[in-house]
């Protein structure tokens, strides 16, 4: 028998867009406990937008985070000393989650001054459907379907 589920933490919408997913996102961006300093580089990342797009940076922000949401992911199962690669639907959850790590791991990779434009640049290019966290997501939809004849395989 399994343990069971962790108990779900609440988790408390950020000052300024009263949203529960910017925090889930601040959390993800936080390093070293540095919640702080967090908040300070997304906001920043938000007034950068605001200034160079000039629309609704959380708005374009949600639309960054959609676009980089995978749907489906391949996981690797052992069938009769064959390693498969088997598409799976992710839950809800994880699918954001997944989302939001990508956004900030690119966001990191990419080339710039300051971490807040970088998050900004790279959220800019996602809400476009452009960047390098798009690019994973659609990688990642390809591989699903490629491999959709081993589909019947799901445990």
């Amino acid at each position: 028998m399994r343990k069971r589920k962790p108990k779900v933490r609440i988790i408390a919408p950020d000052p300024r867009y009263k949203d529960e997913l910017v925090t889930r996102f601040v959390n993800n961006l936080m390093l070293r406990g540095k919640k702080g300093t967090a908040y300070k580089v997304f906001y920043d990342a938000m007034d950068i937008i605001k200034e160079k797009g000039g629309e609704d940076p959380h708005g374009m922000w949600q639309s960054a985070l959609t676009n980089t949401t995978p749907q489906v992911e391949v996981r690797s199962r052992r069938i009769g000393g064959a390693t498969f690669q088997i598409p799976t639907e992710i839950p809800g959850n994880r699918k954001m989650s997944i989302g939001m790590k990508w956004l900030i791991r690119f966001a990191r990779a990419r080339n710039g001054k300051g971490i807040a434009e970088k998050l900004a640049a790279e959220i800019m290019a996602a809400s476009k459907n452009e960047g390098a966290a798009v690019k994973r997501k659609e990688d990642t939809h390809r591989m699903a379907e490629a491999n959709r004849a081993f589909a019947h395989f799901k445990s």
